[in-house]
């Protein structure tokens, strides 16, 4: 059953707040009922004013625990986006080269080595920081049995996660260092490969600031915008707020307990890794903060975060076409969309396969959180469930049609 939904006043195509969320509502109904997820919250604001609000469902089943709009979620790569504006902030500043060499911040990406048709080679350049932004360095996750790049990645997080809760545990850079020792997928610009270049650009971030990731986004990003709930880990006074995550099974929802990605599931203790990939907490209201500077061009509540050329920068690259031609073959559910920035931004609406408006740009989790911004809509829509292996779900692409088809008919193409 759901439990909470958000009244106000008239949308701007004559339908209330309160119809547009129940509807959403209804739709996160039959998935709690159907057993595919245990919760979830969706939160939508158009042109700067809420007009919808649903959670339903359990953030603990076992304790009978709600899903409630302050619920705290592990964002897995909705964490990238923050990383991505942490180095648009000293790319704004001059401290930070987009077309900087990797190696000149951590000393494992010298002398890089690729995996080519079966033998390892020297890369022909190094790795940029652009590379890391646009996912062209030939990094990536573990889980390919036929890349040497994945498996000697698997074997990296293998180790993490035996130190994790140690003394000995690796810290930000010690990881992106190690990373940069193991061999890439493909000499660096010449393809797109999701990976592990969101924790690479977290490490070079530490580097410049002299301070640990987590220290510069609380200065730069968490305390200004108000996101109090935002971090690398979960206080014990707000343990009681965490969503626990579930995964589907042939007997229905089943607890999931294990650390993936460096990351710990408990999120108890501040973590030695900090992943800019993958590592960090926040809550609907948090991450609307975050989605609002965007929208208006850096600037919340009176306070200039981000300046607004650096954000259009942010939110309008785009692949090269030999690029983008691997994420079109690799990627069906994003189609329509290019990838720059550590974010998806749409190109060609006619290719998506869901409702979605040219120039909407966002990111997604592992554990189903999801958002996007779309300028030419005025319009956010934040989502957030802890299910493994969600990504953008079925859900996700339902609720996103009804509000796009409620919310953007009726603006000027």
């Amino acid at each position: 059953m759901i439990y909470r939904i958000f009244y106000s006043s008239m949308c701007g195509n004559g339908e209330t707040s309160m119809e547009l969320s129940q509807k959403l509502e209804q739709l996160i109904e039959k998935s709690v009922e159907k057993k595919e997820i245990a919760g979830a919250n969706i939160l939508v604001i158009q042109d700067g004013k809420e007009k919808a609000f649903a959670a339903g469902g359990h953030a603990d089943i076992k304790a009978g625990r709600k899903y409630e709009r302050d619920t705290i979620v592990r964002l897995y790569s909705m964490s990238k986006p923050v990383t991505s504006a942490a180095a648009m902030l000293l790319m704004e500043r001059g401290l930070l080269d987009p077309g900087a060499f990797v190696e000149e911040f951590l000393p494992g990406f010298h002398n890089a080595i690729v995996a080519e048709g079966g033998k390892l080679a020297p890369a022909e350049k190094p790795v940029r920081i652009c590379d890391l932004l646009n996912m062209t360095s030939g990094l990536m996750y573990g889980g390919d049995i036929t890349s040497v790049c994945s498996m000697e990645t698997e074997k990296l997080f293998d180790r993490i996660k035996e130190h994790l809760y140690l003394e000995d545990a690796l810290t930000t850079q010690e990881i992106a260092n190690r990373l940069g020792l193991i061999p890439l997928q493909f000499q660096p610009g010449e393809s797109f490969q999701y990976g592990t270049s969101a924790d690479v650009l977290g490490a070079v971030i530490e580097v410049i600031s002299g301070k640990s990731f987590g220290e510069f986004l609380k200065e730069e990003f968490f305390e200004p915008l108000g996101m109090k709930d935002t971090a690398f880990y979960v206080p014990q006074e707000k343990q009681n707020r965490l969503a626990k995550v579930y995964q589907r099974t042939e007997d229905g929802l089943k607890l999931y307990t294990e650390d993936h990605l460096g990351i710990m599931n408990a999120m108890k203790q501040e973590p030695a890794f900090e992943s800019g990939g993958a590592g960090l907490v926040s809550t609907l209201d948090d991450y609307a903060k975050f989605a609002s500077m965007l929208m208006q061009d850096g600037s919340y509540q009176g306070k200039q975060i981000l300046k607004t050329q650096t954000v259009r920068y942010m939110t309008n690259g785009s692949l090269m076409p030999w690029q983008q031609e691997v994420l079109d073959q690799c990627w069906e559910g994003i189609r329509g969309y290019t990838y720059a920035n550590l974010l998806r931004i749409q190109k060609d609406p006619g290719k998506s396969p869901l409702f979605t408006s040219i120039g909407e740009y966002g990111w997604d989790g592992w554990l189903g959180a999801y958002f996007c911004n779309s300028p030419k809509d005025g319009l956010t829509m934040l989502l957030t469930m802890q299910l493994k292996d969600a990504g953008t779900t079925s859900l996700t692409r339902r609720l996103k049609n009804v509000i796009w088809s409620e919310l953007c008919g009726g603006r000027q193409k």
